[in-house]
């Protein structure tokens, strides 16, 4: 992994309606947890996003190995979120929790976690098929029924990920910076903010 500068990210923001990332500012990717962080105007997209699904106060989402939308999130919203990850530096937050993909229902809280969800964002640090079956498993655990999925993974996935998740591939593509190929972002809803291009993504077919 090469490990770009804050300024990669946008993580400053534009001056105008791209707000300055906090995360992206302090946060470094882990390499040996095969972390790639979105850009900020990816993850702003993909927290509107959340934040229209889950704009009712008795809503919740749950993010799958995808601290840097969680931590984007307005604090309303991430107060009733849950970020499941593998990486302990979060642990002291009140919504984290210590989760292995290799284990996908084992983790502390299951029972009690389950079927409470209305949103699951997923990005895990493998795009094998193998792991997003394990990914799936968990997803299927936190949903209520009816509940919605975006998830982000390579094009060449969409007819698996629509067979497990049921989701889509949406117009809007995300950057990240240190990927050195191109992911696409899916949704099993009708997405509002990943409807149109994004421009920090050259024409690709």
């Amino acid at each position: 992994m090469v490990f770009a500068d804050k300024g990669a990210f946008g993580a400053d923001g534009d001056g105008d309606k791209l707000k300055k990332n906090r995360f992206l500012s302090t946060t470094k990717e882990v390499e040996d947890l095969n972390q790639y962080w979105y850009s900020n105007r990816t993850i702003s997209a993909m927290a509107r996003d959340v934040e229209d699904v889950c704009a009712a106060p008795e809503t919740r989402a749950a993010f799958l190995s995808t601290p840097s939308v969680y931590f984007s999130l307005s604090k309303g919203v991430r107060a009733r979120s849950w970020c499941f990850d593998l990486d302990t530096q979060w642990q002291k937050e009140p919504g984290y929790v210590c989760y292995d993909f290799n284990k996908p229902i084992d983790f502390e809280g299951a029972e009690e976690l389950k079927g409470t969800f209305d949103m699951v964002i997923i990005d895990p640090p493998f795009i094998t098929r193998e792991v997003w079956e394990k990914y799936t498993e968990t997803t299927r655990w936190l949903l209520k029924p009816g509940g919605h999925v975006m998830a982000s993974t390579i094009q060449e996935n969409a007819p698996f990920m629509k067979e497990l998740l049921g989701v889509d591939p949406q117009v809007f593509m995300p950057s990240i910076p240190t990927l050195v190929y191109q992911y696409y972002l899916y949704a099993s809803y009708e997405s509002k903010h990943l409807k149109d291009k994004n421009p920090e993504i050259p024409d690709y077919d």
